[in-house]
């Protein structure tokens, strides 16, 4: 990873506290979770098979969308 992209992740996560600790961004993003950009600025599609059960999910008619700014920036600056 790029130390631009490092260093706005340490800028985001210094601002949020994460129930998975971060796993995302400590597992050098290895371990991400489920998720699809859906064009949405701040929330991507939540693809997980327990959406329910991330503390960062919300539920939106059938669908689950992720919240976390982490996981958002990701995906919309770091996905191929």
């Amino acid at each position: 990873m790029e130390q631009w992209a490092r260093e706005t992740i340490e800028k985001i996560i210094a601002d949020m506290s994460c129930p998975k600790d971060f796993k995302c961004y400590r597992s050098n993003l290895s371990r991400l979770c489920k998720a699809k950009d859906v064009g949405l600025k701040s929330f991507l599609e939540c693809l997980e098979d327990n959406p329910r059960d991330c503390e960062l999910s919300l539920r939106y008619g059938y669908t689950y969308f992720c919240s976390c700014p982490v996981r958002v920036y990701i995906a919309n600056q770091l996905s191929e």
